[in-house]
Formats: structure tokens, sequence, C-alpha cells
């Protein structure tokens, strides 16, 4: 990669980072903080500190990710530092503004502020994400997380944490409703951060033994232009050897394999089970960071 093409790259990064951190701020500023809707993680807790010391949502954003910042240095080092240290100062300043100016645009609905607040909150972050820094706060908490355990999935990391906040929230507000809408923020939370970093990305593993091997191995290749690998086993019963017929489909494609099998094979043996991630061509890159 040449020097204008790492220049060009590093300012796409930051448009991001910027975009995201706009969306972060109007997700917390337009719906959940008139709320009083503590969306977990630092922002929820700054949402509920702003209500016991008045000094703005994202001063107290600011002030709670100092330390983190440090963590995020040590972790990471400083190059992976600067983004994320750009992207807190952004959704602070943001959070500010746009509480003090864009007032009309505050909606005064919790269930609204919980569905869309969360909403934007977790494409923001998502975004912020892929551009390869986080918004702060728990976000590098949980990027460190993923170093240790690159199974869990980045949204189910923010539930595990963003609870303990909610629970806090609960006990600072003392109103019942309130948790529980927090707690469904956090949920939708979850969910939007898991599509936004890996998309629609199920698809199915599927496996057929059957007596017509080449015939549906034909099809599902001309019909549905999916890759086809054939296992050869054996049957531990009638010692006999099959072309098993291996194929990793998206969700969308699977009732039409199914149907091919279907209609080659009535008595063919399929088993189909789940796939979450796939890497390969049509797929996920194998080089792409694990987020």
């Amino acid at each position: 990669m040449t020097y204008v093409e790492k220049i060009s790259k590093k300012g796409t990064d930051y448009f991001f980072i910027t975009f995201g951190a706009f969306l972060y701020a109007i997700g917390t500023s337009l719906f959940n903080d008139p709320n009083n809707i503590a969306p977990g993680g630092i922002t929820g807790a700054a949402i509920v500190l702003n209500r016991i010391v008045p000094i703005g949502t994202g001063i107290w954003f600011m002030l709670m990710n100092i330390p983190i910042l440090f963590l995020a240095i040590y972790k990471f080092g400083i190059r992976f530092t600067i983004s994320t240290i750009y992207a807190t100062i952004a959704n602070s300043i943001f959070t500010d503004l746009l509480a003090k100016y864009a007032t009309g645009f505050i909606v005064k609905d919790v269930m609204l502020g919980a569905i869309f607040g969360s909403a934007f909150v977790a494409v923001g972050i998502g975004i912020t994400f892929k551009s390869h820094a986080t918004t702060g706060g728990t976000d590098v908490i949980i990027k460190v997380l993923r170093l240790k355990y690159p199974h869990i999935k980045t949204g189910v990391l923010f539930l595990i944490s963003d609870v303990f906040v909610v629970t806090f929230a609960g006990i600072v507000l003392r109103d019942i409703k309130v948790v529980l809408y927090s707690f469904l923020a956090v949920m939708i939370t979850s969910f939007v951060i898991d599509f936004v970093l890996y998309g629609r990305d199920e698809a199915k593993l599927i496996y057929i033994i059957s007596d017509n091997t080449d015939k549906i191995t034909s099809r599902l290749l001309e019909e549905l232009d999916v890759g086809v690998t054939h296992v050869f086993g054996q049957g531990a019963y009638s010692g006999e050897e099959k072309k098993v017929i291996l194929c990793a489909i998206k969700k969308r494609l699977s009732p039409l394999a199914e149907d091919i099998v279907r209609e080659e094979d009535p008595d063919a043996f399929m088993i189909v089970t789940s796939a979450s991630e796939i890497f390969g061509e049509g797929y996920k890159s194998y080089f792409d960071e694990r987020i």
C-alpha cells in the first residue's frame, strides 16, 4: 500500500469514526438521556451520574474514560488509542452539543427512546469498531476481553457488562419502569451491534447421503451456484462406501437445496445444521480483523 493510499484509508476511517460518534450522540442526547434510560456502559453510568452532579453527560463520559484510555494505551499501543481518544472526545462534544442545541428534536417517549436510542448507539459503536477504533468506555474493556475470549461475540460481552450498569441505574433512579426499558435498550443494542459487525452471516451446513449423489451435486452447482465438497465415508452396518455431499449455503438458499434433494432422492439422509460464521470464498475473508 502506497503512502497516499494509507493516508486516504486513514482519512476514510476518521470520517466514519466521526459519523459513528455522531450517531452515538444522537441516541444518547435525543433519546436515552431525556427519558432517563441508562443503556449500559460508561454512557449509562454518565447519564446516572449527571442526575447526581449535573455537569453534562458528555463531560461525565469524558472524565470516566480517562483511566480506561490509559488501559487502551497499555494493551493496544498509542497508534490504536489515538483513534479511540478521538472517538471519545467526539462523542463527548457531540453529546453535549446536541443536548444544548437540538432540543427541538428530543423524543420524550420512553418506549421510543429505548428502541431508537439503543439502535442509534449500537450502529454508532459498530461503525466505529469497523473503522479500527472504539467509542471509549466499556468498548475498550470489551476489546480487551475479545483478545482473551475471541469465541464470544461482541454483543454478548456488551450485554453482560451492561447488566451491571443498568442495575446501578435502578438503585439510583428508583424507577422500575425505567430500569425495564433500560434492559430493553441493552438487548436491542446487543442485537444491532452484532448485526452491524457480523451482518446476516448465518448460513446452513448440509450433509447429504444419497444414492443419487452426482445428480444432486450437479443441480446444486448449476441451479444454486454454491460450493459442494464430496466426503468419502463408509456405512458402519453395511460396510458400503458412500460419497457424502458437504455444502455450506446461505440461509435463504437452504429451502431450495432441500427441494432439490427431495426431488432427486426422497429417501436421502440429510442433516441440516446452523453455521454462525463461514470463512472463505463468498463469505468472510480469513484475513479480516476479528472484531
